[in-house]
């Protein structure tokens, strides 16, 4: 509290008559006149307004530039003029003296401070700590740091010992891009700044740790997207040892929604138990692994009738591979042809599919979109899909993944613009179950694993066995692994894991990987599993994405004091930026880069 008595959201009317000491940011000047102004000073904690009568004070407010930094001296009186928006508004200062602790020496701003969620998003990164004065944008760091409290005082109290692991470590597959770090002392080797602290948990489980978490940093290589900042993140990494799926969900369904509860905008949240979805049911209804389960809209498979109606991409003839249409039916739809064809502009960029559509009008006929291909076969298609006056249907076609993907942009984007079709004002948690353990690899056209490779098969070696014989489809084997979703967004995967070396070999021989192999990628896993490992199991929710939910963002960096760019830059600093040729030889380092033309 050196230099104030009291911060500047502090005074009350009780105050009145208080010889006190301010200190914070001159926000604004009002000059009324030669001997009467009116200011604002504000810190963290709030605003005072200050009142300069003689021409002596009003002259030495208007030589101090907006967000310098004052300490001001006075007496505190009841102001003639209330504000009731505010909570000091019953009172005002009158300064008996104005010190400048810290000159703001430019005249314009980048930005107005209050309005700074207003500029540029470049402008608002490059100067993050003038945007990190506007109360908004500062109230929502102040709610991350109550959350991460939150979550902290609840896992001790489950029972969980908090265990920093490395930052430094080896590079392993995890199935994103690692950030690489140079090993000075080891010429030609490089240390890699962990994805997740995955095997460290794991062996701690190993080591005899029963329950274990962390408010971890993970650093991934990946583009940015409003749900996910490029570079760094933190999650709720926790594991816990001799545990089952059930103990993972039972620990989460009962940490997360007194949190949200407390936190959240909005005031309803799914109590325990979450709706628990399989991956197959989300894919086939959703369309997508992460539903929202706040909108109504579901996925349907279009009529058998529309395949071949004339229309060429419901045609199976034309379709590369085996072709799946699907349909999403919106009732009560009033909305206009412009709004028609913006919307479903937009999910063909965000899905990469083409929608397609037509309605019934108040009289029950068939009209917009593809109306003339569907005429023909009106009965049956209304028949199928139970269509009444005024629905409107968006159909999807193409592979089968394909057809989910851009069905599942339907869902989401319909729900969300149409009236009545999404229950905004709630946090809707489920947990989608039964993934599956293997895939066909876009890239690679062979099998590889669908998610986390070290996630425990759904019956153990006995699938992976009966797949290695042939007598099983290796894409039909389920992993036991698990996701948290709420409101669209994925909060988390999670799994049993794979504790067993023979289980784990015969995973990874499926995907053309051997004992040895398993050994060179994951050396100090293996050998631990060799020495007596317990069942156990864990989840990591994010912190990033779970403060963005709580305080309704719909970007990621509103949440993060000192976000990136989409680029992966952070334009405050100039990272990342080029270093001196004595730092590159020093590491044994030598740039082969291409010329630009």
């Amino acid at each position: 509290m050196q230099n104030r008595t009291h911060t500047c959201g502090e005074l009350r009317i009780g105050d009145a008559g208080k010889e006190v000491q301010l200190c914070g940011w001159l926000e604004n000047v009002r000059v009324v006149s030669a001997a009467l102004a009116f200011a604002v000073l504000r810190d963290f904690y709030g605003s005072t307004q200050i009142v300069a009568e003689t021409e002596e004070l009003v002259n030495t407010f208007k030589g101090i530039n907006k967000e310098s930094t004052l300490s001001v001296q006075g007496a505190v009186r009841e102001r003639a003029s209330k504000n009731p928006k505010l909570p000091t508004g019953d009172i005002e200062i009158v300064p008996s003296a104005v010190t400048v602790l810290g000159r703001c020496r430019h005249n314009e701003l980048p930005f107005q401070i209050n309005r700074s969620r207003e500029a540029d998003e470049s402008q608002r990164l490059k100067y993050r700590y003038l945007d990190l004065r506007n109360p908004a944008v500062k109230n929502n760091i102040v709610l991350r740091c109550q959350v991460v409290s939150a979550l902290r005082q609840a896992m001790t109290d489950h029972g969980f010992l908090e265990i920093t692991t490395p930052i430094l470590t080896a590079s392993s597959p995890e199935g994103a891009r690692d950030y690489l770090v140079p090993a000075r002392n080891h010429p030609g080797k490089f240390y890699a700044l962990p994805q997740a602290p995955q095997q460290f948990k794991q062996l701690l489980m190993t080591s005899g740790f029963d329950r274990y978490f962390q408010i971890a940093p993970c650093f991934r290589d990946e583009d940015a997207r409003a749900d996910r900042s490029p570079g760094e993140f933190y999650q709720l990494d926790m594991e816990m040892a001799f545990a089952s799926e059930e103990d993972v969900f039972a620990v989460i369904e009962d940490v997360l929604p007194p949190i949200f509860a407390r936190y959240g905008t909005y005031n309803r949240a799914s109590s325990a138990p979450f709706q628990r979805i399989t991956y197959l049911d989300a894919m086939e209804n959703f369309g997508t692994d992460k539903p929202d389960l706040r909108i109504d809209l579901r996925v349907k498979d279009a009529p058998t009738a529309l395949y071949g109606c004339g229309f060429p991409p419901f045609d199976p003839g034309q379709a590369e591979g085996a072709l799946a249409i699907k349909a999403v039916v919106v009732s009560d739809f009033h909305e206009t042809r412009k709004f028609i064809d913006k919307t479903l502009a937009d999910v063909e960029v965000v899905s990469g599919g083409k929608p397609y559509w037509f309605r019934l009008d108040e009289n029950g006929e068939i009209v917009g979109g593809i109306a003339k291909f569907v005429q023909p076969i009106r009965d049956e298609v209304i028949s199928a899909l139970n269509l009444k006056p005024n629905d409107f249907v968006a159909l999807a076609a193409g592979k089968q993944t394909a057809a989910w993907k851009t069905a599942g942009v339907l869902v989401k984007t319909l729900g969300a613009a149409v009236p009545g079709h999404m229950d905004r004002e709630q946090y809707a948690f489920c947990w989608i179950v039964d993934f599956p353990m293997y895939e066909i690899g876009e890239e690679s056209g062979e099998l590889e694993f669908c998610h986390n490779p070290f996630s425990m098969p759904n019956g153990g070696l006995e699938p992976l066995m009966l797949a290695e014989q042939g007598k099983i489809d290796p894409l039909t084997i389920k992993a036991d692994q698990y996701d948290l979703v709420c409101n669209g967004v994925e909060l988390s995967s999670g799994a049993v894991r794979n504790h067993d070396p023979e289980i784990m070999v015969k995973a990874f021989e499926l995907v053309r990987l051997g004992e040895e192999d398993v050994r060179k990628k994951f050396p100090a896993m293996y050998n631990a599993f060799t020495y007596g490992a317990p069942p156990h199991a864990g989840i990591a929710p994010g912190v990033d994405r779970m403060v963005m939910l709580l305080a309704g963002e719909d970007s990621i960096r509103e949440i993060i004091p000192f976000p990136m760019n989409k680029n992966a830059q952070d334009v405050m600093m100039d990272a990342p930026s080029q270093v001196t040729q004595k730092q590159l030889d020093e590491l044994h380092i030598a740039l082969a880069l291409e010329e630009k033309d």
